[in-house]
């Protein structure tokens, strides 16, 4: 599902006409096949998060390939990025990312907004959506007055309803405590079983990384060790 290979890249850093190239992904090359929960471990500043946003498209490797579903990354302008994001990947972020006057309800349905979908189906795919995570009950509350767990579920939420076939989940329990975090983690595998989503989580903790079938692990931009369920 997700090919990478020899994959480099570099920010450049310090002051205007005197920057220099710092190495940020080191020449990686690994495989995501269809229906896993692959996590992608790392510390602050070993390249985990860089590596999320060239994978997904918001930047292009310097050198190496990245191909998805068959498709090279790199050949696509900007606007067929965007289009090819918006339906082939889900997001889920650490902080959420809830658009606040909006309700749980709304914010689930807002990318089938941007896809052009009508209201009757609209309201259809979300009331089903808001039912697996459970969410039922709280469709019309704002995200302040959901609490942190029910907050990520809404995004989970959101993140699956254009279907997706794989999610990128970005620290997703980083803001919960750990009673919540345990739900978060039971909830993605379920999704996984249930609705076969693919799923690339990138952390620091060794715990959320446990639910993963493949678990890579990065250091300085390198990828060190593979560890398999």
């Amino acid at each position: 599902m997700i090919q990478v290979k020899q994959v480099n890249h570099t920010f450049l850093i310090g002051k205007k006409g005197k920057e220099k190239k710092v190495p940020v992904l080191k020449g990686l090359s690994f495989d995501v096949k269809q229906g896993e929960i692959v996590a992608i471990v790392g510390k602050s500043g070993s390249g985990k998060s860089t590596l999320l946003h060239t994978i997904a498209g918001f930047m292009s490797p310097e050198q190496g390939s990245i191909t998805v579903n068959g498709q090279e990354t790199a050949n696509l302008n900007e606007t067929e990025r965007a289009a090819f994001r918006l339906n082939n990947f889900g997001f889920i972020f650490q902080n959420f990312q809830l658009m606040p006057g909006l309700t749980a309800f709304e914010n689930v349905e807002l990318p089938l907004k941007l896809k052009g979908i009508s209201p009757k189906k609209r309201k259809a795919s979300v009331g089903q959506m808001m039912d697996k995570v459970g969410l039922t009950e709280v469709g019309d509350h704002y995200p302040n007055e959901l609490s942190g767990g029910q907050q990520q579920r809404v995004s989970i939420a959101r993140a699956l309803i254009t279907n997706p076939p794989i999610l990128f989940a970005d620290e997703p329990t980083g803001s919960l405590d750990s009673e919540t975090e345990q739900d978060i983690l039971l909830l993605i595998q379920n999704l996984n079983k249930t609705l076969g989503v693919t799923f690339v989580m990138i952390t620091h903790d060794e715990e959320v990384a446990s639910i993963a079938h493949r678990t890579f692990k990065m250091r300085d931009g390198e990828l060190v060790k593979e560890d398999v369920l």
